[in-house]
């Protein structure tokens, strides 16, 4: 920055440092020197503001989806493994606890890998910089569904620690070096974060697991605020999957393709649910877990050209293959692959994420100027600087090698990381003491050991009832 800004122009323009972003610009707006004056007046100053206002809305343009991604990390996330009927504290808590601790550790790597700026040696943070913080967390989030009450809160730190590492230098290997475009992450986060927390599961496996089988099921209110994760996450994924995107034809894109692949996803799971059962009754697991399939499989090719009756396309086929993972695919890896999948993560995020690389990369490779025209193509794919001479084609092939790195960091360092897990020394909890809140929380007493309060509903079954609760209770407060 120039020396002879006035003070109050100098406390302005600092603003640039604390706003800029990993991926787009860095911070630093240069300008020349201004007229000589001890106070610049208004038409002086806008000229040499100019860029720096224009890097300031864009910034304030991504609060929004900033929101709306971070409710689904701790609001979506946290209520959607609320299922187990002894597990919510845990489900919901050693969320918070992750995403608390995972924030902090991704600005610091994500930051090193995108944003260090080599003149002050500092990390510069802006709103696109949590929004990628909050991407890196959910990785992990996706990770913990894999190993829902199995594990202590130390393992998940440190499984947290690990995870944020590895996938911050997957995600510069991906989108920087091998320069593939993956707005929403059906790849960098998905298929990592799904694959990570399996390999981890599959190096953790217990095989008397079944001394706590009683407690691995749901009773109707866990159901319920499990369905109140799904639809959150349901709601604002469309933000997620268009959060990072260019602003204008590319984010309009992402959250249309994800709106109806999301659509198209509710209708087949419902249907192939339904179909799957004798009665014909639906699978409350199904509605929970599937419906959100098309969101993550639409999530790569999200900002491309995916036209709609593509991603109903996607959402359609998604719907099936989720829902009949939960069915056959998740039994068949715990029988005889030892892989225990608490949440099903490997039918939710796994196998959509693949399918979402493999669309993506087909999309890519059939781009055309006749489709996006030539200004288009290149904001599309970014092909500019050192990319100026990639075609489509070659582009899929990219997009292809991604999907592979993914897979081998998510493979790969789960792997790593469940051999650090296994040690004893994490206080993990015992086999016939899983998927229960009481050995890490504090649990008031059951509602069954307390003496009834004040009631005033009539819908008791199985009870002969001749008089009103209010009744009741009055009579009780003559005696």
């Amino acid at each position: 920055m120039h020396r002879d800004y006035s003070v109050e122009m100098q406390r302005h323009c600092s603003l640039t440092h604390c706003l800029s972003c990993p991926r787009g610009l860095q911070g630093r707006v240069e300008v020349g020197p201004m007229p000589a004056s001890s106070t610049p007046s208004t038409e002086q100053t806008l000229p040499y503001l100019g860029p720096w206002l224009e890097e300031l809305e864009g910034h304030f343009k991504r609060y929004p989806s900033f929101q709306d991604v971070h409710v689904m990390i701790f609001v979506g996330f946290g209520f959607l493994m609320t299922f187990l009927k002894r597990y919510s504290f845990g489900a919901v808590g050693f969320n918070f606890l992750i995403a608390g601790f995972g924030l902090q550790w991704a600005l610091l790597m994500q930051g090193w890998f995108h944003s260090l700026d080599p003149m002050d040696g500092k990390i510069k943070i802006g709103v696109e910089s949590m929004i990628n913080a909050d991407f890196c967390v959910a990785s992990c989030l996706i990770a913990y569904g894999a190993v829902l009450g199995k594990v202590s809160p130390v393992q998940l730190m440190v499984m947290t620690l690990f995870g944020v590492t590895l996938y911050a230098v997957e995600e510069y290997i991906i989108l920087s070096l091998i320069h593939a475009r993956d707005a929403g992450g059906s790849m960098v986060i998905h298929t990592f974060g799904a694959y990570y927390g399996l390999s981890i599961s599959w190096m953790l496996y217990r095989p008397n697991l079944d001394q706590s089988k009683h407690r691995i099921g749901s009773v109707y209110q866990s159901d319920i605020f499990a369905m109140i994760g799904t639809l959150f996450l349901w709601m604002f994924w469309p933000s997620f999957n268009s959060a990072i995107s260019d602003h204008g034809d590319g984010q309009h894109r992402a959250a249309i393709n994800t709106y109806l692949s999301l659509a198209a996803t509710v209708l087949t799971t419902i249907a192939i649910s339904s179909l799957s059962q004798k009665t014909g009754k639906l699978d409350m697991v199904h509605i929970q877990n599937s419906t959100l399939a098309g969101g993550v499989a639409v999530g790569t090719a999200a900002e491309f050209m995916l036209m709609p009756y593509g991603s109903l396309i996607v959402g359609f086929c998604c719907g099936i293959i989720s829902t009949l993972g939960y069915i056959y695919i998740t039994p068949f890896m715990e029988k005889y692959l030892k892989i225990h999948d608490t949440c099903g993560i490997h039918n939710l995020h796994a196998m959509p994420g693949v399918i979402g690389g493999i669309v993506g990369a087909i999309t890519a490779a059939a781009a055309s100027e006749g489709v996006y025209g030539k200004e288009g193509l290149i904001n599309t794919f970014d092909f500019t600087g050192e990319w100026k001479d990639m075609v489509p084609t070659r582009q899929g092939g990219h997009q292809a090698a991604g999907l592979c790195v993914a897979l081998c960091f998510g493979i790969g360092g789960g792997i790593i990381v469940g051999c650090i897990l296994r040690l004893p020394i994490w206080g993990d909890a015992p086999d016939n003491n899983c998927f229960d809140d009481e050995i890490y929380w504090e649990l008031p007493e059951d509602e069954e050991n307390n003496p009834p309060t004040v009631e005033y509903n009539n819908h008791m079954r199985n009870k002969a009832v001749t008089e009103s609760n209010l009744s009741l209770e009055r009579s009780q407060n003559l005696h």
